[in-house]
């Protein structure tokens, strides 16, 4: 059964605790499309993201830039689509054939160039949902073994960012395709009232 979690985010430090607990548990050659309104914590998130990566320079926003690359357990290479032509153009001429086969790549803006974009990814929502609360939405797409092992690293972090300090920051709101195996209702956690 697919799963698409869902967490509400009360602070940076929660995204990017989030982004950091998906950073520890993607494998290599993860690819990660994160969508989202302007400031609603993409870059936060992939700061996070990288830290679990084991990256340890300063992670900024690579909108003027065609991409940045960290080194890490893994390389993290961050592209930004917010000038679409550009990143289109170089996602098409086999851009990512480019980049470290076993780095985990990340592009903002990700709607801009969907249809270059590998089918096989994660796909985070990120949207405002308060003043200082962000609905942070995972989905997995793709099919076959790839798929399997980014579900399989996505409940992983789930698991791994309920156990953190910054889980008291962070509510978890569980969709599915269908009924939920046990009693047929969706698991909900409670929204967190926004200030």
């Amino acid at each position: 059964m697919a799963r698409e979690p869902v967490f509400f985010s009360r602070s940076a430090v929660a995204t990017e605790a989030l982004g950091e607990a998906l950073g520890r548990a993607l494998p290599p050659g993860a690819f990660v499309a994160l969508d989202g309104e302007l400031g609603s914590g993409k870059t936060c998130f992939v700061r996070g993201l990288a830290r679990g990566l084991g990256v340890r320079e300063a992670v900024t926003s690579p909108t003027y830039a065609l991409l940045q690359t960290y080194r890490g357990r893994v390389e993290l290479a961050h592209l930004d689509a917010w000038m679409e032509g550009r990143e289109r153009a170089f996602l098409m001429d086999g851009g990512l054939d480019s980049l470290d086969p076993d780095g985990v790549v990340v592009v903002e803006w990700a709607d801009r160039v969907r249809d270059a974009l590998p089918t096989t990814r994660i796909a985070v929502r990120l949207e405002h949902a308060g003043r200082d609360t962000r609905r942070i939405q995972f989905a997995v797409e793709g099919a076959g073994p790839p798929a399997a092992a980014l579900a399989r690293a996505l409940e992983a972090a789930c698991a791994d960012v309920a156990k953190r300090a910054e889980a008291t920051e962070l509510a978890r709101e569980e969709h599915t395709d269908g009924k939920d195996e046990r009693d047929g209702a969706q698991e909900r956690a409670p929204r967190p009232e926004v200030p």
